[in-house]
């Protein structure tokens, strides 16, 4: 079903490419440009999923490609910094994994499980905001400590949440076998 909420969400598919391409092209100030365009992603993701909550438009395609669009940025963010290394291997290595095994397991439970969906979680969006804040901060290269320390944060808190997602997958995969 397509509604508004549907096509921001959609809107946020094409700022993956765009992200892409200012974070590598030649303009000045590429990267805070590039930044900017995730800053609006970010922006789209609460403005839909407040629209879709406030006006009972939330559907089944927008709980799937809600979060999909979400991995799908941070994940390409996450490879832009890591090529430039503006954020150390390691971080893209745990968030990495993390976030495709999210999308294999969401895939996995929708399309074999009844048309499963586990929504977002309070863990994982706290995780998200941090991603958000760690990433700013990197960017915009306010202190190299205060960088390091929101990224570590981030990915402790994206553990955390992906221990809560598991532990909602495997009671879903429970649910199914019932």
């Amino acid at each position: 079903m397509t509604n508004l909420p549907n096509l921001i969400t959609t809107m946020r598919f094409f700022l993956i490419p765009a992200f892409v391409v200012m974070f590598f092209s030649s303009v000045e100030n590429s990267l805070m440009y590039s930044t900017l365009i995730f800053a609006i992603a970010g922006v789209t993701d609460v403005i839909d999923g407040y629209i879709a909550r406030t006006y009972n438009m939330v559907t089944k395609l927008g709980i799937v490609l809600d979060p999909l669009a979400d991995k799908l940025m941070q994940l390409t963010v996450l490879i832009c910094f890591t090529i430039k290394d503006y954020i150390p291997m390691w971080v893209i290595v745990v968030i990495g994994i993390k976030e495709v095994l999210m999308i294999f397991g969401g895939i996995f439970l929708y399309y074999f499980g009844d048309k499963t969906v586990i929504p977002a979680n309070k863990f994982g969006k706290i995780a998200t905001i941090s991603f958000y804040v760690a990433i700013f901060i990197v960017a915009t290269n306010i202190s190299s400590i205060l960088s390091l320390v929101l990224i570590s944060l981030t990915v402790v808190l994206t553990i955390i949440a992906f221990i809560n997602y598991f532990m909602d997958f495997t009671q879903a995969h429970k649910d199914l076998k019932k």
